[in-house]
């Protein structure tokens, strides 16, 4: 069912919402809110992204954009039912009452459930003081989608609160378990480390500063041929451990005294990274230390 309102506001949003809902059934299931803060130009894969993740975590959907206008006037449109595991709720904000968001979404955020905001290109330095960042239990953004992720990766770490996040450090996962994997099974000391990565790579900042603060080392960062992060070599007295990016989805994997062997190292798509953070609500304490690791990098 798809209703289209036009300078509506929000009682009638919700109002709108309800009645549909008594058409298609029960949004009892619904386990969370996704309240996201997009733009026309990146619309259409972050909905794909939002539709697909809940399918795994049926939520309330809120697409949030801004039009420049002289009139304050507020669009929506409401997708329940056909097929969607949830409701999809998208809010047009023109004119002024883009300072106003905060309380446009509150009225339509699910009842004592959780709710998360994602920025999936442009946000704010400060997430947790951002009058749409207040409503939330965990903030999620991504320096990657920001013409200077490195720039946009060091303001919000330096603003950082308990919850926040960034797919950067998602995009992690697998390379942070697979050297996980090679300490545990080398025991040798490490005794120097290089990050290997495309300049502008937020990951690569991280995977560092994750890397330093678990080892006790300082870690270079250089500059590599392809896309993101290339390469990951830690020296120990043995021989060095290392993990390298050989082609889209594979790596070599070399443990001193193992041979080396082909894994899987993927990039993930954008559906996996917000499916994988929607699975937590706490904040997560080894990525706040991550981000602080990064500043004290840069005052030092």
């Amino acid at each position: 069912m798809l209703i289209d309102l036009t300078d509506t506001s929000s009682r009638d949003i919700a109002s709108e919402l309800i009645k549909a809902r008594r058409t298609v059934g029960s949004a009892s299931g619904l386990v969370l809110t996704l309240l996201i803060v997009t733009n026309d130009f990146h619309f259409d894969a972050v909905l794909e992204a939002a539709k697909a993740s809940a399918t795994a975590h049926p939520s309330r959907v809120i697409v949030v954009t801004y039009v420049d206008a002289d009139a304050p006037r507020l669009d929506a449109k409401i997708e329940v039912g056909e097929g969607l595991p949830g409701d999809l709720i998208v809010l047009r904000l023109h004119g002024e009452l883009k300072e106003h968001g905060d309380a446009i979404c509150l009225p339509l955020l699910l009842p004592d459930s959780p709710t998360i905001v994602w920025w999936p290109n442009h946000a704010p330095d400060n997430l947790a003081e951002d009058p749409i960042g207040k409503l939330a239990d965990r903030r999620i953004t991504d320096a990657s989608g920001e013409s200077d992720p490195q720039d946009a990766l060091v303001r919000r770490a330096a603003n950082h609160a308990p919850g926040d996040t960034d797919l950067s450090w998602t995009r992690l996962t697998r390379w942070r378990a697979l050297l996980a994997a090679a300490l545990d099974q080398s025991q040798a000391e490490v005794t120097g480390a290089v990050v290997a990565s495309a300049p502008d790579n937020a990951p690569a900042t991280l995977l560092a500063a994750w890397l330093s603060t678990r080892l006790g080392i300082d870690v270079q960062r250089v500059d590599g041929s392809d896309v993101g992060v290339n390469s990951v070599v830690l020296t120990t007295p043995d021989g060095d451990i290392t993990i390298r990016r050989v082609q889209e989805g594979t790596a070599l994997y070399q443990v001193p005294g193992n041979p080396q062997r082909k894994v899987a190292l993927r990039r993930r798509p954008l559906t996996d990274l917000l499916t994988e953070e929607l699975q937590r609500m706490d904040a997560d304490d080894i990525f706040e230390a991550v981000v602080q690791h990064v500043i004290e990098a840069r005052e030092n």
